[in-house]
């Protein structure tokens, strides 16, 4: 194990719980594996696939996430291939005849793929065992059910002496036992990883108008100019419309979504992966097929449905363990929104208590991360220290006053009114609902003057968050009160609000130097002139040689056709910096590189190390 572990992967020790579950699998037990995504899941089947006699097989729901590990297993001298509809006749006839020859150590297939090829090509290799990825997809709990998933059943009863590894980064309790369930898995041992990905800032920005957000996505890209990142939205049209902000402001940025022609997205991703757009602006189905390791920031423009949507998808950012960025927006006509998907789904009740723990996770005034790590069934008594809440603990005062203002207009317009109506009436501002229901005769119509209109928005929400009313989304998002509000109300219960935290915004017009305008795919894009030239934790003495290295990376990934990052990683290039060797042996000692790569890359990499030495 430890040989393979250096050897193929360039590491010489395992993370925990890897080397256990390597031990399971070679002992030919059933397996199921939670680890966070970038917490090396992955590993822990190649690794026994290597050991074991035959073809592992893994089943993978996308053709791009098969392309990716693929690449990363072959850049690594592990014989490895796809079967799949992407390839033509004549490839899928060379993977067929070298897995009959017993020449590949993993072979890549789609769960509906597999299904044929059990009576023929499956039947006939000797397989060393099945990993099945994304095994929530398997689930009906599952935050991604996938229907076709769902005859992977038959492969304990057609293979009854070949060990089943069942991996997930996303999955709660209930979901973990339907996966077992569902793949009728024999006395699997599980193994529960820590969620924890602490090199990830947690940030949970409320109540932004679309002007505030494009300020603050601007913001966080200035402090990223030469790094990668993902902005996630609720719609098409919004994925667009912000793509089309960043690029009004030099940034090389790109939509993706399913109303785009298929060559479109996958244009996209590719360019994405291969460095040559910055940002790309997607909704949710974007980033699952890719793993790539130099993702810096990863924001949120809507609320996300789920937590473990959210864990999913911030979790593309910081594979590598690099210090990285996610930002979520949190509004309101979000959490409406999504109520009214979760409210006409299928799975009604349990969409409806996701989204719950979605809201009580942007809507917290504690430690993000123990919300996540709690949700997970991980516990932990410390707070995180890289989180907004860790970072900057909210002030209260007494608002009593603000929340009887506001539950008094609710119930004098006979608890007919939505937020945004309320606002209104608070601020005595004539809006068409507030004329139409005649709520400028009420008492309570411009008592609340003196407040901001969006800070009454973040009051109200403070105050739904507190349960003084709640909305009554199947009666067009009406608030109600609640026993508590009445309480408050009625009785003189006091209520403490978080004071509003008033960010400095930045000057508006004041556009970012241009960046490099889009070349055709094939040609290699810096996002600008000095994009070789930081490194997220890199001391200044070690920029120069940190940019040298990630040109010489490129060069080599575009005379192959790979993305940079499966060269080397970013973690790998300062590893080469910390320990600069100046001989193939030396390079072939650094974390992150195996006996492939040095024989492959070593010359060419010490050849550059040794100008700066």
């Amino acid at each position: 194990m430890q040989n393979i572990l250096k050897r193929y992967f360039g590491f010489t020790s395992f993370r925990p719980l890897q080397a256990d579950i390597i031990h399971a699998i070679l002992a030919g037990k059933d397996v199921v594996v939670l680890m966070p995504t970038g917490g090396g899941k992955s590993l822990c089947y190649q690794v026994p696939a290597l050991m074991r006699e035959g073809t592992a097989v893994v089943v993978s729901p996308l053709i791009s996430l098969m392309k990716d590990q693929v690449e990363g297993l072959v850049a690594n001298g592990i014989p490895a291939a796809a079967l799949n509809s992407m390839n033509d006749e004549a490839e899928n006839l060379r993977i067929r005849s070298a897995c009959f020859r017993g020449e590949l150590k993993l072979l890549y297939i789609s769960p509906e793929r597999l299904m044929l090829e059990i009576p023929y090509l499956i039947r006939d290799m000797k397989i060393s065992l099945f990993a099945v990825d994304e095994a929530h997809c398997i689930s009906q709990w599952g935050h991604d059910f996938r229907p076709e998933y769902a005859q992977l059943g038959t492969l304990r009863e057609t293979f009854p002496d070949v060990p089943i590894v069942a991996l997930t980064a996303t999955a709660d309790k209930l979901t973990r036992e339907d996966i077992q369930k569902q793949l009728h898995l024999s006395e699997p041992e599980v193994f529960v990883s820590s969620f924890d990905r602490p090199n990830l800032s947690l940030d949970v920005r409320r109540g932004y108008q679309k002007k505030d957000k494009d300020r603050a996505i601007l913001g966080i890209i200035a402090r990223h100019p030469n790094d990668c990142g993902i902005v996630y939205c609720m719609s098409k049209k919004t994925t667009e419309s912000v793509a089309d902000m960043l690029r009004g402001h030099g940034i090389v940025a790109a939509p993706y979504h399913a109303g785009l022609p298929s060559e479109e997205r996958e244009r996209t991703q590719d360019d994405f992966i291969h460095d040559r757009v910055q940002v790309v602006c997607a909704t949710v189905a974007f980033g699952m097929g890719i793993d790539k390791s130099n993702v810096r920031f990863v924001i949120h423009y809507n609320l996300p449905k789920s937590i473990e949507s959210f864990y999913q998808e911030i979790g593309r950012a910081g594979r590598d363990g690099l210090p990285s960025e996610t930002i979520l927006f949190y509004s309101l006509g979000d959490l409406v929104q999504l109520s009214k998907f979760a409210q006409e789904s299928g799975q009604r009740e349990i969409n409806m208590e996701k989204l719950r723990r979605m809201q009580e996770y942007a809507e917290s005034d504690v430690c993000r991360r123990r919300i996540l790590l709690n949700y997970f069934g991980e516990q932990t008594d410390q707070d995180c220290g890289n989180c907004d809440v860790c970072k900057n603990p909210p002030q209260r005062f007494d608002g009593t006053v603000l929340a009887q203002k506001a539950l008094s207009a609710i119930v004098r317009t006979g608890q007919q009114a939505s937020v945004r109506t309320v606002a209104d009436i608070l601020r005595g501002n004539f809006s068409p609902e507030v004329v139409k229901g005649h709520y400028d005769t009420l008492k309570t119509f411009g008592v609340g003057r003196d407040v901001p209109p969006k800070d009454w928005l973040d009051y109200l929400m403070q105050m739904l968050q507190n349960g003084l009313f709640e909305i009554a989304y199947n009666e067009g998002n009406h608030l109600k009160l609640t026993d508590s509000g009445r309480d408050v109300l009625y009785k003189g219960r006091t209520v403490q609000l978080a004071v509003i935290r008033k960010e400095e915004k930045q000057p508006a017009g004041r556009k970012r130097k241009a960046m490099v305008a889009p070349r055709p795919a094939s040609s290699p894009l810096p996002f600008t002139k000095s994009s070789m030239e930081t490194s997220p934790a890199l001391p200044p003495h070690g920029q120069e040689l940190f940019n040298a290295l990630r040109a010489l990376r490129k060069k080599l990934a575009d005379a192959q056709g790979f993305p940079p990052y499966i060269v080397m990683s970013d973690k790998v290039l300062q590893n080469l910096c910390d320990a600069r060797p100046t001989t193939v042996e030396s390079f072939g000692m650094v974390s992150g590189i195996g006996e492939f790569k040095k024989e492959k890359y070593g010359k060419d990499f010490v050849e550059v190390i040794r100008r700066f030495t």
